[in-house]
């Protein structure tokens, strides 16, 4: 496993479906949908910054289906 905290300041979309728990495809969505944005050198890169921008801007928020976002809506039962 590794570090990716201290001084790093991109990440790769692997390490992005890592921090969020998620699959690298989902990522991509993100970035495809305008959602998470990115850049390309080489391969998709995400400021750190812009991944802590994306996180707190889409809280309480359903990503579900990245072209549609809703609130999410909570209910009684237990996962």
């Amino acid at each position: 496993m590794h570090n990716y905290s201290g001084d790093k300041i991109l990440y790769t979309v692997k390490e992005v479906s890592q921090l969020i728990h998620t699959n690298q495809a989902y990522v991509y969505s993100l970035i495809k949908a305008g959602l998470l944005p990115a850049l390309k050198l080489g391969s998709y890169k995400i400021r750190k910054e812009t991944l802590e921008r994306f996180l707190a801007e889409y809280e309480g928020k359903d990503l579900t289906n990245p072209y549609h976002t809703n609130v999410f809506q909570t209910d009684n039962r237990k996962e």
